[in-house]
């Protein structure tokens, strides 16, 4: 059990922090909990552990109840998690998602916590630097999903550093779920064989000509043109992506097929062309912006063109939220919804679904293996962009591993084609991949 203390002769009586969180757990927590006023909760010999280190931590978990306050002191160093690397938090989490239950207090019983707490701790600290502004102040800096908001978003998340994303990411730059064809397949492996499945079901040959979109680091441009002999084209709204494939490309010698723009993929004017992929752009573009997003895509095409959309999904197709940690910290306007409505879009532009494939398993092992990569090479991340940074990625990578083993997120590839005015697709009776 916790203790408490008496603040002053005649004065209330002070709750100790340990005490509050007790009051706040039903069944008790799974962890050890201690706290900076030598307060602590839970079992003694948990073999992980929560630290509350600072008033300014306390502070954070008060003023924004839930995940948002708590990963706000965790990046800020204010929380510690003990018992595992913050380079992959993964056991710690899944530990309190499945053995703690959080209980709404009653107004009475708020209001005798924050007192016993004290009241100065409900002035909001500014937040760490990580964060994003809310969506009610980007929404002052331009309407959401326009052109200007969503490349500052895009910078947000992407121009962090390119050696960091090395480090994670490994040698293919890719940051979008994998293949494990063999479960047993290193990352790069997997990585390899994502692009090859996408070449392979848009039927790419020599000569062809490919749009990809969102290409971030231009892996899939340059695996087209290096394995298949295709002219590529991939745009991206990150400076910094585009930079680093233009030099990738240049590196390897594909000047000639292969070509990263820093551009909006709403701006790309060319057509006819024989293949779009799409891979992990649909998240950042807005639901309501489908139609348009999929009518854009399809202008693209010549007649017989086969378009991949891969992206992550939901389990569901109702409107939902992301959690406010993901919109503050890793994918501020990102949304997200079931196959059936983008297949639906997709249909509805004149579009015609060929194959539909959830390869959410298969994310949850590329998530595993960032964490390996970010908790091996977690000094020179830190050094790299800081350790609060560092925390938000691992605390992220970990937390959607969790989402996509327990099936609340998914990852769809979706193939269609644009069809000729009498109707053929150009595609075959039977997938030949």
């Amino acid at each position: 059990m916790s203790t408490a203390s008496r603040v002053g002769s005649g004065t209330a009586r002070r709750m100790a922090i340990g005490d509050a969180m007790e009051r706040l757990v039903r069944g008790g927590l799974p962890v050890r909990f201690t706290a900076y006023d030598g307060s602590s909760a839970g079992p003694p010999d948990a073999e992980i552990g929560l630290d509350l280190r600072t008033e300014r931590g306390l502070a954070y978990l008060m003023t924004a109840p839930g995940d948002l306050g708590m990963a706000r002191a965790y990046v800020s160093g204010d929380l510690d998690i003990t018992g595992v690397h913050p380079g992959d938090p993964y056991d710690a989490l899944v530990l309190l998602k499945d053995h703690t239950k959080f209980r709404v207090p009653t107004p009475a019983e708020a209001l005798q916590i924050a007192r016993g707490l004290g009241f100065a701790h409900l002035r909001p600290p500014p937040p760490p630097p990580q964060e994003h502004l809310p969506r009610w102040r980007r929404a002052v800096e331009g309407l959401r999903h326009s052109m200007m908001r969503d490349a500052e978003v895009i910078s947000h998340h992407y121009d962090v550093s390119n050696r960091f994303y090395e480090l994670v990411l490994g040698p293919s730059m890719a940051y979008t779920c994998a293949l494990y064809e063999d479960p047993a397949a290193s990352l790069e492996e997997a990585q390899a064989a994502k692009f090859d499945l996408v070449c392979r079901k848009l039927a790419l040959q020599p000569g062809q000509r490919l749009l990809d979109v969102g290409c971030g680091w231009g892996t899939m441009v340059r695996h087209a043109a290096r394995d298949y002999g295709v002219k590529a084209v991939g745009v991206t709204l990150s400076l910094e992506q585009a930079q680093w494939a233009k030099e990738a490309i240049d590196r390897e010698g594909l000047g000639d097929l292969a070509e990263v723009r820093h551009l909006d993929y709403r701006d790309v004017a060319e057509a006819d062309f024989d293949a779009v992929s799409s891979i992990g752009l649909t998240e950042h573009i807005g639901v309501r912006n489908y139609p348009s997003y999929f009518s854009h895509l399809r202008d693209r095409l010549k007649p017989g063109g086969r378009l991949l959309n891969h992206c992550i999904t939901r389990s569901h197709n109702r409107r939902q939220e992301t959690g406010a940690f993901i919109d503050r910290y890793v994918f501020p306007d990102g949304e997200l919804i079931g196959s059936g409505t983008i297949i639906a879009a997709a249909q509805d532009q004149g579009l015609e679904v060929q194959h539909s494939e959830n390869l959410r398993l298969h994310y949850a092992a590329t998530l595993r293996d960032w964490n390996r990569n970010l908790t091996e090479n977690w000094d020179e991340c830190v050094a790299e962009v800081g350790e609060g940074t560092a925390r938000v990625w691992g605390l992220y990578i970990a937390g959607s591993r969790v989402g996509f083993e327990r099936g609340e997120v998914e990852l769809h590839q979706v193939l269609a084609t644009r069809n000729h005015d009498d109707g053929r697709s150009d595609f075959p009776m039977r997938p030949d991949w």
